[in-house]
Formats: structure tokens, sequence, C-alpha cells
């Protein structure tokens, strides 16, 4: 099993504990904030840590990850820093998944991509505009090395299309929760309920949701309902404040996400 099918086995063992995995953008909003940052929310009670490749056009993306995206290129961001980044996060933790979020253009110019990820001590990935029917190359190539290839169903998705993308998909699938980009909108819990079950009953894959969770309120009503849950923009917009100060940057980060995990467990 990869790391990520371990933690969601772990967290299962717990009593059926929902997962909590917090995104933030690589080389956001310094280069030096990046590692810190990851093991902050560890420690914190992050059991799955997504780590946003940055990239030019992130078409699915609100404000606050667009701007981190471009913060990060104008900080030299690139894919090979940033798998040096998890290979620095490696020296001291090699327990926490760590999945790659991003879009198939930066994995694409970059030759032996999965070989160099594997090495690097990733565990998934993300690709946002990878259609399933596209991915056979790459899911060979990331299986190969024990690593999952994780895709997105959305509110729109219709039932067959949405068993076709889990038939492709390991790790977990990330249903993302609303009708737009990241950071937007209320989640209606009663909704992901539903559609979170219709996923479960085609597939034993947990079912992690995202889009929209900004507090412990809406981590709550969503965790009751999911496998796991994602948080990113609220993350990043927190880090965003505190660009001239890692060390408090860490210190909100760990305390923000140890309120969202305890959420998740109460």
């Amino acid at each position: 099993m990869s790391r990520i099918q371990d933690t969601f086995a772990r967290l299962e063992k717990a009593g059926g504990e929902t997962a909590l995995v917090t995104f933030v953008t690589a080389g956001d909003p310094g280069v030096a904030h990046t590692v810190p940052a990851m093991h902050a929310m560890v420690t914190g009670g992050a059991d799955i840590l997504e780590l946003g490749i940055p990239f030019s056009d992130p078409e699915a993306e609100g404000p606050a990850i667009q701007l981190a995206n471009e913060r990060a290129l104008a900080n030299g961001m690139t894919l090979n820093k940033v798998l040096a980044m998890v290979e620095e996060f490696r020296t001291k933790d090699s327990v926490t998944p760590v999945i790659l979020m991003g879009y198939l253009n930066s994995v694409l110019a970059m030759p032996n991509f999965a070989e160099r990820a594997k090495t690097a001590g990733v565990d998934g990935l993300i690709m946002v505009n990878l259609p399933p029917e596209e991915s056979v190359e790459l899911t060979a190539d990331l299986a190969a090395r024990n690593m999952d290839l994780i895709f997105l169903v959305s509110p729109t998705t219709t039932p067959d299309r949405a068993e076709y993308i889990l038939s492709r998909c390991s790790g977990f699938v990330y249903y993302v929760s609303l009708k737009g980009i990241t950071g937007s909108g209320n989640i209606q819990a009663d909704e992901v309920a539903e559609r979170v079950a219709a996923l479960k009953a085609v597939s034993p894959l947990p079912v992690c949701v995202g889009f929209g969770i900004k507090d412990a309120r809406t981590a709550a009503a969503v965790g009751a309902h999911a496998d796991g849950i994602v948080v990113g923009s609220a993350l990043v917009k927190l880090m965003g404040e505190y660009a001239e100060d890692v060390e408090q940057c860490c210190v909100k980060l760990q305390a923000a996400v140890k309120d969202l995990k305890q959420a998740v467990v109460d």
C-alpha cells in the first residue's frame, strides 16, 4: 500500500476518523516558508499534505490561490524546486503522505517525472486538467512506483461519468463540493452527503471533499459525511499575511490546522 492508503487504513482503525488534507502552494509567500509550513501543518494535525505546483494559468483556482501562484512564480519556483522541497521535508518526516497538485503542463515538461517524484518522496498526484481517458501512461508510470493518481469529481459529473473516473483513480477521489473555483461559495452539507454516498456505492475508494471549506464550522459539517476534507484557500490566505515572518506564519498555521482537525474529530 502507498502512504496515502496506509493513512486511511490507520484512520479507519481509529474509529473512522475523518482525514484532514491541507493545501499550500510551494514557494508562497516565500520559498523559505514551504518546508517549515509543511511540518507545522503535520504538528497541527494534518493527515495528508497537498503541495501546489506553481503554474501561470491555474484555471480551477480562486483569487487566493491564483495570487499564491503568482507570488511563487515571482519567487523563482519551478517543479525541480518543488521536488527539492519534498525531499527536504522527507529528511524529518517519512510518514505523512505528500501529494502534488497542479496542471499537466508542468509534469509533461519534466523528463522522468514519475521516477524523480518517487525519489523525492512524493506519494500521489492530482492533475486538475488531465482527462482520465488520457491518463493511461501516467497512471502506469506512477503505479509502477506505488504512487497514486487522484481524480476530481464535481456536482455536475453524471453518475456514469463518475463511475468511469473512479475506475481510473487510486488513493482517494476528490469531490469538488461547489460549482466554481477554489474558496468560493457556501457548501450545502446535505447535498455533499448525498453525493458522497453515491460515490461510495460504486467504489471502495475514500472520498475527500474540498473547495469551500473555510473554517471549523464548515469542516465539521462536511467531515461528518466524508472520509476526508481538503482545506486550501483559507490556509493560503493566512500564510499570505505573514510573508515577512516565517516563524510566526508557522505558529498561526499550526493553530489553524489544529482547530480544523479538532472540528472533524469531535
